[in-house]
């Protein structure tokens, strides 16, 4: 499996143990990303996608499963495998409950981390090579095709613009979940400023009201957060 463009973000706290294992993933093939704790974590995080986060649990600032949750509201596609000292069984848990997908003891050694890794990739990249196809969804009595750029609701076809088109396919790649604002914002505009954030406030509520025809298909604010598409069945 090429390793050539994933990008992983690693968050943790023991600034030589992190050298270390960011040295040995990019002698490897992969783009790494360190933070030196959870806040930092999270900041590199939403300026830019990536493919895998490795998060230590204990953490300055914000620990790793508070990270992980933060991460979840707004992809919850992204790998999640987390370091940790820790291996009693109820952290173990926790761990899952956050929305980590495998969990590593410390101390471990880089071929084990290697190997779950790469078998983590396998299987998202297996997930999102089907989502990434899909251009046609279907949103109560709406069907939105990505590729047309068009909404149909009925008989009445709406057509949509590119950033339009992003937006809402964000939005339905995580409905009924919260999509993060500034995630939103560095994933289609690239840049979180004030004026990205006005304009993308004004095409939510172009979205909204093409939606209007369906009162179980609705977008609605989540205070400090982001957005939420609602799909009621």
């Amino acid at each position: 499996m090429t390793t050539e463009k994933v990008k992983i973000l690693l968050a943790e706290d023991d600034a030589n143990l992190g050298i270390l294992l960011q040295e040995y993933l990019e002698a490897k093939g992969y783009a790494v990303k360190l933070a030196k704790n959870g806040k930092e974590g999270y900041d590199l995080f939403c300026k830019q996608e990536y493919d895998l986060c490795l998060l230590d649990v204990m953490m300055p600032l914000k620990d790793g499963f508070t990270l992980a949750k933060e991460i979840r509201q707004s992809n919850k596609q992204v790998p999640i495998i987390f370091l940790t000292a820790k291996s009693m069984k109820e952290d173990t848990i926790d761990g899952f409950n956050a929305g980590g997908d495998d969990y590593i003891t410390k101390p471990f050694s880089m071929e084990e981390l290697m190997l779950r890794i790469q078998a983590i990739l396998r299987r998202s990249m297996k997930t999102q090579a089907v989502e990434n196809d899909k251009v046609e969804f279907s949103l109560g009595r709406y069907r939105f095709n990505t590729e047309k750029q068009m909404l149909v609701c009925d008989e009445n076809e709406i057509k949509l613009t590119t950033k339009e088109v992003q937006l809402l396919r964000l939005l339905v790649l995580n409905k009924n979940e919260v999509v993060d604002r500034a995630f939103t914002l560095k994933t289609i505009w690239h840049d979180d400023n004030y004026f990205n954030s006005r304009s993308m406030d004004v095409y939510i509520t172009k979205l909204r009201k093409y939606l209007k025809h369906d009162q179980k298909v609705e977008i609605v604010n989540v205070h400090g957060k982001g957005f939420k598409l609602l799909v009621n069945p």
